[in-house]
């Protein structure tokens, strides 16, 4: 990824693991590894394909959404994210 669109990456990363920290006790190392292998298996995504970055941008907020919902944590924690990802 090139300078940009890493900084992208890492606050988007930054925010999920936050999120992560709303999550069940329980079931909070379970999401944290599921964030960072993701992050780690789309490092390679090719950063001069815009239509690729926003795809994987969109699918780390909607999947951490779904993630929210499966817990009842108020979506609204997710603002900062959406903002990151998808505005």
């Amino acid at each position: 990824m090139l300078g940009r669109e890493m900084q992208k990456a890492l606050r988007a990363y930054g925010a999920v693991l936050r999120l992560v920290r709303r999550l069940p006790k329980d079931s909070r190392p379970y999401y944290a590894k599921y964030a960072r292998e993701n992050f780690v298996n789309y490092r390679e995504v090719d950063a001069s394909d815009p239509k690729a970055l926003e795809e994987l941008f969109n699918r780390t907020y909607t999947h951490s959404l779904w993630v929210l919902n499966k817990y009842s944590v108020d979506q609204a924690a997710a603002n900062k994210l959406k903002e990151i990802c998808c505005g």
